[in-house]
């Protein structure tokens, strides 16, 4: 019965123990002293079987209500621990915010090139006062050609060999679409004149080398009013050219071409230096084909209910990919759909190089 006797002492010596604990290893080890398995009160716990009915009936209240307070200054010590320790690691672990970002902090991943490029060219032409507009990949053979004045068994098809699905029961088969012009086509439908906007986006068709894949990017311009001519085409592609190839200008030359939907049509060359495997744009004595253009057909005029007589405009298109490669570098064009982490760790862009013509399209 001493030890009974003594649990006021007792209580005393573990409270004074709890709060003298610093940290929670110590702490731990009153725990244990205490209520672990061979803890002093625990062993006087275990002392009560060889008790009497009597001894047991004061001495088990007083034992459990010994070991309540001795768990509750524990949890209690516990949460004052944790908090300091928090309270210490917030004022040694302060991070200023105003510190430039690590460059090991953007590495978590890369901007394609080909969306780094979009982008640019975006931002180029919304100064330019175009908008953006974009339409589906599957297209039916009216959007796709016929409303683009390429008739049923045109020679111009075969161009634009692409894959096919099943025939309707009509007979009609949709396809994916050649060429961004469908787009062209639904946004006059859905409009009024004037035009003028850009619709980038995936095309496809039977093509696969070094420098053609069976899915391609492609974007194109749009203008129609009353009073666009040639002149305003030739000025826009040059106005793009340069800020896109990031040159103080660019000078064109531009030879007679076919295309269904325009009328004149023209391919546009580039001047350039070629100095081994690299192409300069904006200067030498080469020149590098690099888009077709022209003034758009009466014939896709009157398929959107325009009428020819008071309406006219210029369309142009450009590989998106092709454009990418030449402004990068990048010598084949069956490398952008690889996924291969290195190249595009190699050829990609920080997720913070936000092309503006402000801040510089590609720095």
């Amino acid at each position: 019965m001493t030890d009974i006797q003594d649990l006021t002492k007792l209580e005393a010596e573990f409270m004074t123990a709890i709060a003298d604990a610093v940290e929670e290893a110590s702490l731990e080890a009153v725990r244990v002293a205490a209520l672990g398995k061979k803890g002093r009160v625990s062993e006087m716990m275990k002392s009560l079987g060889g008790m009497s009915a009597d001894e047991r009936q004061t001495a088990g209240p007083a034992l459990n209500s010994l070991k309540n307070r001795l768990t509750e200054a524990l949890a209690a010590r516990k949460a004052v621990l944790a908090e300091t320790a928090l309270e210490v690691r917030l004022a040694t672990e302060k991070v200023d915010v105003t510190l430039p970002v690590r460059e090991s902090a953007t590495e978590a991943g890369r901007i394609h090139p080909l969306s780094q490029v979009l982008d640019e060219i975006i931002a180029i032409f919304a100064d330019m006062g175009f908008a953006y507009e974009q339409g589906p990949d599957i297209e039916s053979d009216h959007y796709n050609f016929t409303a683009l004045n390429f008739p049923e068994s045109h020679p111009a098809r075969e161009m634009h060999d692409t894959f096919y699905f099943e025939p309707k029961a009509d007979g009609s088969r949709l396809l994916l679409r050649t060429h961004t012009s469908p787009v062209q086509v639904r946004t006059m439908e859905k409009g009024k004149p004037p035009f003028r906007f850009i619709c980038p986006g995936r095309t496809y068709r039977s093509d696969s080398d070094q420098t053609h894949t069976p899915q391609f990017h492609q974007i194109e311009g749009l203008v129609i009013d009353e009073t666009t001519h040639m002149g305003h085409l030739k000025w826009v592609l040059e106005e793009f050219l340069a800020a896109f190839f990031e040159v103080e200008g660019v000078e064109l030359r531009m030879r007679p071409s076919f295309f269904p939907f325009t009328e004149p049509s023209m391919e546009v060359d580039v001047r350039c230096a070629r100095l081994g495997n690299e192409i300069r744009i904006g200067e030498g004595d080469d020149w590098l084909e690099i888009l077709g253009c022209g003034m758009v057909h009466p014939n896709v005029l009157k398929a959107v209910g325009l009428d020819p007589e008071i309406y006219q405009g210029f369309a142009f298109g450009i590989g998106l990919d092709r454009i990418a490669m030449l402004k990068y570098g990048i010598p084949d064009l069956r490398a952008f759909f690889e996924s291969d982490l290195r190249w595009l760790r190699h050829y990609g862009f920080s997720a913070l190089d936000v092309p503006t013509l402000a801040g510089g399209l590609s720095s």
